[in-house]
């Protein structure tokens, strides 16, 4: 995407909107520009009539006019910029919000595939970059141009001589802009990219603070956070100091256009070819001019620095989502909800090269419980998962009641899944609000009992404040037990007639397991349910058990049929039964 590309797009979806707001900003521009030019053409008639002439008429008139002349103009660049800031905050807004929806629709598995901490400097610091843009970019584009063609304006109808070696200024300072402009964009993105590796620490910091304690790593993690902030610091320090190279340059080519002027001026001026009052106004309006100058010299590294930021934003927000909602597909409607796995293979993104699984075909029966069972990293929880379309697999199919999935309506499908998974996710929020997430409609009667069936009252009652309680970041002030039950809470509350359970007893003791089992059971009475458990305690009397190696089924049957026909299987059971 180039920049002509970014910009058009900015315009269409961003600004076009708040047009009447940048227009009445370009108009307070126009008054800046009229008023600053006003008071270089003021010196005029006042060094002449009241100076040179002593005209007491104008002592009084003259002063007022300029008095009149500043207020205008700081009055007006006040509400030109105040009009863009709310539009460049509007801007922002919007921005963020289509980053934000863009992350919510996008596929899970290319969330996974970037560090989160990347997606908070997108949001934050690019944003930054393009609000900074229209909010003061965009504003001296208008300001600064109407202000200099006004001064401009001023000094040809005082000297046309002088004023055609004044503006040689103009295209050397834009040729001094431009090069710098490059390097700027390139140490921008330079920055960008440091911004997001401190994100990514700060995020890996809170979420392992405490392992951080156990280990003592404190020192280290010291060292390191110093690591990631010098770098930054070195990159802002780059930009910075790039921006402010044009001061310099600016402030010598302004010295020897002044001086030249002088020198130029004063042999006009013995000859009588320029009074003083032309060239004092002539020489104000001058000065005037070396702000709007410099403002636009520098405007391009600004602009590029937002184009630079929209040049990573915008293919986030732009991203497909290849796993669509399918909204005119066929609606599920569920028989008794049997599922079939044809010829699935998988693999992630980020390892195109290993299938996690290899040619899966099973069939779970309706209204039955089946176990998955397999060592780490068999590809039990990518099976799970790929049932209510988290992932889509590479080949095959998977069938509910003979319907394929791809072709159902998504809303419809997910409507009737529920997961408990073993990685328990919670919201910053109540007890309440975080059971209720499964059904925004269901009342507090409802949401106590499914808490009750999930063995959460007792845990819950000796909250501060029950289930108006606060638990923190992914539940931080719950235990790992009860932070599970309020997820299989979470499931009852939903109802749905398939139930996926993925290790959902692992971070239980062995009498609250006992009290959740018989939540589980009523959770999962004549409901199509698929466990993953690491105790087979749990999975004994399933329906039908399948036993995974390496990605692919190398075994199934029940449970004493395993016991004779699966080395794996029988293992897992000699370790974990004959030992306890």
């Amino acid at each position: 995407m180039n920049n002509i590309e970014i910009l058009k797009r900015l315009y269409k979806d961003y600004t076009r909107k708040y047009l009447n707001k940048i227009f009445l900003a370009v108009f307070f521009s126009i008054l800046v520009a009229g008023s600053t030019s006003a008071t270089a053409w003021l010196l005029d008639p006042a060094i002449e009539k009241i100076f040179i002439n002593k005209d007491q008429t104008l002592i009084l008139v003259i002063p007022f006019f300029i008095i009149v002349a500043f207020a205008t103009k700081g009055i007006s660049l006040y509400f030109a910029k105040v009009l863009m800031i709310i539009v460049s905050e509007e801007v922002k807004k919007k921005i963020q919000t289509d980053m934000l929806s863009s992350f919510i629709k996008a596929d899970t598995e290319l969330i996974e595939n970037k560090h989160s901490g990347k997606y908070v400097s997108n949001l934050n610091y690019d944003v930054s970059q393009i609000t900074h843009m229209l909010s003061s970019s965009l504003l001296n584009i208008f300001k600064d141009s109407l202000t200099l063609i006004g001064l401009l304006t001023v000094m040809f109808i005082q000297n046309w001589r002088l004023s055609l070696i004044a503006i040689i200024m103009i295209p050397i300072a834009s040729i001094t802009a431009k090069k710098l402009g490059k390097r700027i964009t390139k140490v921008t993105t330079e920055a960008q990219e440091r911004s997001g590796d401190l994100n990514k620490y700060l995020i890996d910091l809170f979420k392992n603070h405490k392992i951080i304690k156990i280990f003592q790593r404190e020192n280290f993690e010291s060292a390191r956070s110093e690591k990631f902030v010098n770098k930054l610091k070195e990159k802002q320090i780059k930009i910075f100091t790039v921006f402010i190279r044009a001061t310099p340059i600016m402030e010598i080519l302004t010295g020897i256009m002044i001086a030249i002027l002088i020198f130029y001026s004063g042999k006009l001026i013995m000859t009588g070819q320029l009074s003083i009052n032309n060239f004092f106004s002539f020489l104000a309006a001058m000065m005037l001019a070396y702000q709007p100058v410099k403002s636009l010299a520098t405007i391009n590294i600004g602009i590029g620095q937002g184009l630079s930021a929209g040049r990573r934003i915008l293919p986030i927000i732009d991203t497909k989502v290849k796993i669509s909602k399918n909204e005119s597909g066929k609606k599920l409607l569920l028989n008794n909800g049997s599922i079939k796995f044809k010829n699935i293979s998988f693999n992630y993104l980020s390892n195109t090269e290993n299938k996690v699984l290899k040619n899966i075909n099973i069939e779970i029966n309706g209204e039955k419980m089946t176990a998955l069972v397999g060592h780490s990293g068999s590809g039990k929880s990518t099976m799970l998962n790929l049932i209510p379309r988290i992932y889509d697999p590479i080949n095959g199919n998977i069938l509910v009641d003979e319907e394929d999935i791809k072709n159902i309506n998504l809303d419809s499908l997910r409507k009737e899944i529920s997961i408990v998974d073993q990685n328990t996710t919670l919201f910053d929020d109540t007890v309440l609000n975080n059971i209720k997430y499964a059904k925004p409609t269901a009342s507090r009667d409802e949401v106590v009992k499914a808490s009750e069936l999930a063995m959460c009252s007792d845990f819950i009652s000796k909250l501060e404040n029950g289930f108006d309680t606060m638990i923190g970041e992914n539940g931080v002030k719950l235990s790992g037990g009860e932070k599970q039950r309020l997820s299989i809470a979470r499931a009852l509350l939903k109802d749905s007639k398939i139930i996926l359970l993925d290790e959902a007893t692992s971070s239980l003791d062995s009498d609250t397991e006992e009290k959740i089992q018989k939540a589980l059971a009523k959770l999962t009475s004549n409901k199509t349910t698929i466990v993953i458990a690491h105790r087979l305690s749990t999975i004994l009397n399933s329906d039908k058990i399948y036993v995974l190696d390496k990605g692919s089924v190398v075994a199934q049957g029940k449970h004493d049929q395993l016991l004779n026909s699966s080395n794996i299987y029988k293992n897992f059971y000699n370790k974990q039964i004959k030992n306890n």
